[in-house]
């Protein structure tokens, strides 16, 4: 990880770009302070799964809890 000023970071920003692509952490700084932070974006758009593919690959076994909901309650009719 690479800290630098904010002056320092305007003037060498495409050379930043270019070592964020590489995978480097770039820490922009102003009057000493963490201000922004530049990080790759590659490998980071698809985070979490398709729910769509998710809910696909769930099998339920047995009967459904609504059918045992129903059933239960006929049973034990107070």
């Amino acid at each position: 990880m690479v800290e630098m000023s904010v002056k320092e970071a305007r003037s060498k920003l495409s050379t930043l770009l270019k070592r964020v692509e590489g995978g480097d952490e770039i820490v922009i700084l102003r009057r000493g302070k963490k201000v922004a932070r530049l990080v790759p974006s590659h490998g980071q758009e698809r985070r979490l799964p398709n729910l769509k593919d998710f809910r696909a690959s769930i099998r339920i076994k047995g009967d459904s809890l609504s059918g045992a909901v129903l059933a239960e309650r006929k049973g034990t009719r107070y």
